[in-house]
């Protein structure tokens, strides 16, 4: 059996929680995010964390013949390696060369793009990989949606951007009887599907330091067991990188646990460290995993959508940055990244109120101590955006702004949601609906009376 071991890795910017103090003021991006304590917290994760585990890895790849992992890397997150920690970069390179590890593509930004514009979503994917081969050496040839969200679309649009293997969790509700550990062909394409395990995943991430469970401590030569018992083709383990240090800290024993896992599955005969492209590809699909877009999967909670998008309060957040794109991309430039970077989903899961298990992990990560100043914080964030936007904004902005929804002109049977298509509409369609597309002018496409005379 393959035994796929899978490392993701990211870093947000997080927003100042008194970002209310220089409004209405336009604030600068520096005000908006808080890039002292980004500073801070990747400091401490990459001492306790990403240094020591890159480093055991690199000696793993040094010792051990066929010694295999995988990468996900977001590319805010490489951004922050290249600032301050070139030398774990270094190592990751080093693994590169060896052949001893493999990193896939996914949202530059760790974001929800998806539930925003297709070619937004396209586009950040094909930055994060041509980061990837930039920094690192390597061509990605697996990807992943944020944090395993899947639907059959993700699928096909990953595959449409040449990726041949796409992650997703290991949900019941979808599989019913079968098992997670067989490679699936997603429906609809031809891309090969590894699902992660996330009972054997969640026994490192969650519970390895929980001195209540019952199988505590959690040793290399335990968990190896369980691999070898465990049924099927392949069995992908998927957990946070931070897990290595930083989510158990180095004092419970987890960084001697990940140096002798490969050495305890390289001494059994059943076991075989792969890549996920190996392990897609040397094992047959054994069924079609079909996952409609009304239930789409995610690694998060209750494996849905409900850790970024469940409540009332990331809900409306959404809105507003889904409503800001089209003004942001005609923009462009560091407004655009800005939107970007507030569509990182990391904002949207400090904002979830739930409770239980679910619960405390969220407040785990939430640095401002609450969901509802979570929202706070990032409403203002969103709302200085909006003002940044209008500051920007000019004629020619509103020459490259397409719109896709309901801010469109409908007059009888013709829509129009751009410019071009106002301009290219016949002369008496504009006389007979003059008052109203020099209002929609001034309103949605924000141009003064007088030029917007001009156009009608």
């Amino acid at each position: 059996m393959d035994v796929v071991l899978f490392f993701e890795v990211h870093q947000p910017r997080r927003i100042r929680p008194d970002l209310h103090r220089v409004m209405p003021r336009v604030p600068e991006e520096r005000e908006i995010f808080y890039g002292e304590l980004d500073h801070a917290i990747f400091e401490r994760v990459a001492n306790k964390a990403y240094r020591r585990a890159t480093r055991i890895l690199v000696n793993a790849a040094r010792e051990i013949p066929g010694f295999r992992v995988t990468f996900s890397i977001s590319g805010m997150a490489l951004e922050q390696f290249r600032r301050q920690a070139p030398d774990v970069l270094e190592m990751l390179r080093e693994l590169a060369s060896r052949e001893a590890a493999e990193f896939v593509a996914q949202t530059y930004y760790h974001s929800l793009a998806w539930f925003v514009d297709r070619e937004e979503f396209e586009g950040q994917v094909k930055m994060q990989a041509e980061t990837v081969e930039e920094l690192l050496g390597y061509k990605p040839r697996a990807a992943e949606n944020t944090e395993f969200i899947y639907n059959n679309d993700v699928a096909r649009a990953l595959y449409s951007l040449g990726f041949k293997t796409v992650l997703a969790e290991g949900v019941e509700r979808v599989l019913g009887w079968r098992s997670p550990n067989y490679v699936y062909r997603a429906w609809g394409c031809d891309a090969r599907v590894l699902l992660r395990n996330y009972r054997l995943s969640d026994d490192v991430g969650f519970r390895f330091g929980a001195r209540w469970w019952d199988q505590w401590p959690l040793t290399a030569d335990k968990y190896a067991a369980w691999l070898e018992a465990t049924p099927g083709d392949v069995v992908l383990i998927a957990v946070d990188y931070e897990t290595f240090g930083e989510h158990h800290w180095p004092e419970s024993g987890i960084h001697e646990f990940l140096a002798w896992l490969p050495r305890e599955i390289a001494r059994r005969p059943r076991l075989t460290l792969a890549t996920v492209s190996e392990a897609a590809w040397r094992n047959p699909p054994r069924d079609v995993l079909d996952v409609p877009p009304w239930g789409t999967i995610s690694w998060a909670d209750e494996r849905d959508l409900s850790a970024w998008l469940g409540n009332e309060l990331q809900q409306n957040a959404f809105k507003l940055l889904k409503w800001l794109y089209p003004y942001a991309r005609a923009l462009g430039g560091d407004v655009l990244r800005m939107w970007r970077e507030l569509s990182c989903s990391d904002h949207f899961y400090y904002q979830a109120t739930k409770t239980g298990p679910a619960g405390e992990v969220h407040a785990y990560f939430n640095p401002y101590g609450s969901a509802y100043r979570a929202h706070d914080a990032y409403m203002m964030a969103v709302t200085a955006l909006a003002a940044v936007i209008r500051e920007r904004w000019s004629a020619e902005a509103a020459e490259r702004l397409a719109l896709a929804d309901e801010r469109c002109f409908f007059g009888g049977s013709v829509k129009i949601c751009s410019l071009k298509e106002l301009k290219a509409a016949d002369a008496a369609f504009r006389a007979r609906h003059r008052e109203d597309l020099l209002k929609w002018l001034v309103d949605v496409f924000m141009l003064t009376r007088e030029e917007a005379e001009r156009l009608v």
